[in-house]
């Protein structure tokens, strides 16, 4: 290449090179670090979507007052009532009471509906506002913008900036990012206290909705003939009945899959008499018309677990495994969680031990195991937990197993109560690892228990599973109140195992039942074989515990459309014998074993039909029959029939019994609020 000499060049273009020059000095030192500042001072945008949705209300307005700060109408009444099951109708006080209570039920339902529709309209016009707002931001910025261009010409020197704010401290007990490095032991003498820089631009709260749940197909009606006997293992969850709750109060409906039947029904506990034989568990059963569906029947199996007195409950060795990752920062998650296990320890004594271990991206033991008596050492350490970082569960749950493992108590209660919303990031994430190393964990003898938080990114799946392999119960805490009825008062159930590996086997008479159908416990469905054979893994139920279960019978006689299957060719179908002719519809079998046992004991209890109808029913059995009639509701169960929210709202309204804590009362008003919110859909 042949080089030109500088004085070769014409003269007129050397000062095109001088302006360029400066033009570029005056966009680098004034303009870009002008518009840098400028973006720092503007607040905030608002969400995504908030702009496009300004002319229309939301479908799920995001600003409901929670269910204790909602006045609800005292009575719904009813407004389609279902079948009478009484001969020539009901008599006459009932027919009194719902002719008294339908006006008032009218004026609630409108009422609310009302309030509904003003929360949504309040959340159209905050949005409005706020893009309002934003928009003058816009015009400031353009304002600013031409002020930047005058200092250009004028090339005034930009104004220093000034520093940014100081970060606030995360406490948690280990070196938990790569900016801080330190080596954790297990078991020490004191908590060891790392003061790290939480960066707000790092924060890992969820900004969309990554919320998980299994898929959940109902259960299909079965052929006696071809399937005499169903198999499934009982469940103490609750979680679900929390979560829909939780949706409900956001004036939305929860996810079809989130909706697991059976919880619902066993949020509620029931009137069942205590075992009074050798068995630490009773089963008792009741039948009457399905109120959904009157040609057919209801069954209701119920398992109580003997009480325990709480004044003489064995000493019990607990570890708190908490959650601290950046998702946990939100007020229901973290701040919540705190909350409620200081009403755990403010019950325990001197005869308890707790330690306290935290994972993020690594785990750590920020509290030694220590006696219950020392409350105020134990509720500071809760109190300086804040949250930060990722989230390694699996380095925490294997550091929360050996910490109880070394300090077992023989006879004494054992267990891990899990603290999390189940967003497992980092290390182990995916489920079938996570679930056997639990399963690994749970033959050292310690229980699990999984306290569910938060919204938003809730891995319900996760949670779940890890609960049922680790011999354990799954609870979701939506409030304070709900922390305070699983942790305070079903502490037993929570936290003391009476019997484990909790199997039901129910074996049909052909000639009483021509098909049948289990209501919810799709997950908990067990192979025939399974029922006698002791390596496989169930349900444990806690002192005090009720377990409720129901199926839907259709008697012999009634036709019913089930998928045909061809005969084979080398077998003919079983005939009855004379054990079929009996009046039993069914016998329900029962196996269980004790906390410390590696053997299974069974029991049976048989049913007979006495044709009962529904509304001569026990009032137990008409409230549990209520919330699975919702359950199905919700789930839009191919079997729900003329199940409908009226009948729901009535008849559990008039099932509540003593309810001693409220808990059915609120469930009558979570119902209203569901039927208001479907009038408005």
């Amino acid at each position: 290449m042949k080089l030109v000499p500088a004085w070769s060049i014409p003269r007129w273009v050397l000062p095109g090179f001088a302006a360029a020059a400066v033009g570029g000095l005056i966009i680098v030192g004034v303009i870009l670090p002008s518009l840098f500042r400028s973006r720092q001072a503007l607040p905030p945008a608002p969400p995504v979507g908030v702009a496009a949705n300004v002319l229309q209300p939301p479908s799920t307005p995001p600003s409901v007052p929670a269910p204790a700060t909602v006045e609800y109408p005292k009575q719904a009444g009813q407004a389609a009532p279902a079948v009478d099951q009484f001969k020539g109708g009901p008599p006459a006080e009932v027919r009194n009471e719902r002719a008294a209570t339908a006006q008032e039920d009218a004026l609630s339902r409108e009422e609310l509906k009302n309030e509904i529709a003003a929360q949504a309209g309040g959340a159209v016009e905050t949005a409005r506002n706020s893009v309002q707002g934003q928009q003058g931001q816009q015009g400031q910025f353009e304002g600013t913008l031409g002020r930047l261009l005058k200092a250009q010409k004028e090339a005034a020197p930009p104004a220093p900036a000034a520093p940014p704010p100081p970060y606030p401290q995360s406490f948690i007990g280990v070196g938990e990012r790569d900016q801080a490095r330190a080596s954790v032991g297990v078991g020490g003498d004191i908590a060891i206290r790392i003061p790290i820089p939480v960066r707000p631009d790092l924060d890992r709260r969820p900004r969309f909705n990554t919320e998980a749940y299994d898929r959940i197909e109902d259960n299909p009606f079965r052929s006696v003939a071809e399937n005499p006997l169903a198999t499934f293992s009982i469940d103490v969850d609750t979680a679900s009945y929390a979560n829909v709750r939780r949706f409900l109060s956001q004036n939305q409906f929860p996810p079809k899959d989130s909706v697991r039947i059976e919880e619902l029904i066993n949020y509620f506990t029931y009137d069942y008499p205590q075992p009074t034989g050798k068995h630490p568990i009773a089963v008792h059963t009741e039948v009457a018309a399905a109120p959904w569906k009157p040609d057919h029947r209801l069954v209701r199996i119920g398992v109580k677990a003997k009480d325990i007195d709480m004044s003489r409950r064995p000493p019990t060795n607990l570890v708190f495994l908490i959650d601290v990752s950046g998702s946990m920062m939100p007020p229901e998650k973290l701040p919540l969680l705190k909350s409620a296990l200081k009403l755990l320890v403010d019950k325990l004594t001197e005869n308890d031990r707790v330690a306290i271990a935290v994972y993020a991206g690594n785990s750590g033991l920020v509290l030694p195991s220590t006696t219950g008596d020392k409350k105020e050492i134990i509720i500071q350490t809760l109190d300086r937990l804040e949250a930060g970082g990722s989230t390694n569960g699996a380095s925490g749950i294997q550091l929360a197993y050996d910490t109880a493992v070394a300090n077992f108590i023989r006879g004494g209660v054992n267990r891990v109560i899990l603290c999390t919303d189940g967003d497992f990031n980092v290390g182990i994430t995916n489920q079938g690892d996570l679930t056997r190393l639990i399963e690994d964990k749970a033959t050292s003898g310690v229980f699990l228990s999984v306290l569910g938080f938060g919204m938003g990114n809730l891995k319900d799946s996760t949670m779940e599973k890890l609960a049922d392999k680790g011999n354990g119960n799954y609870a979701y805490i939506d409030s304070l109140n709900e922390g305070r009825k699983v942790l305070v008062e079903e502490m037993g159930a929570t936290l003391m195992t009476v019997a484990k590996d909790v199997k039901i086997q129910v074996d049909f008479n052909p000639a009483q039942v021509n098909a049948y159908r289990l209501i919810g416990y799709e997950n908990r469905v067990l192979r025939n074989e399974d029922f006698n054979d002791d390596t496989k893994d169930a349900g444990d139920m806690g002192a005090g515990h009720t377990v409720t279960a129901l199926f839907e019978i259709v008697p012999r006689g009634i036709e019913i459309a089930l998928p045909a299957v061809d005969a084979s060719k080398y077998q003919q179908p079983a005939a009855f014998d004379r054990r079929s002719g009996s009046n039993e519809m069914l016998t329900v079998r029962v196996r269980y074993k004790l906390p410390d046992a590696s053997e299974s004991t069974r029991f049976d209890v048989p049913l007979a039909d006495r044709g009962a109808s529904f509304d001569s029913s026990s009032a137990d059995y008409r409230f549990a029959a209520a919330v699975a009639e919702f359950g199905m509701i919700l789930r839009e169960s191919p079997h729900k029939g003329a199940a409908s929210l009226d009948h729901v709202i009535s008849v559990a309204d008039r099932g509540k019994g003593a309810d001693k804590n409220g808990y059915r009362e609120e469930f009558v008003k979570l119902a209203r609020r569901a039927r208001a919110i479907k009038e408005l859909r």
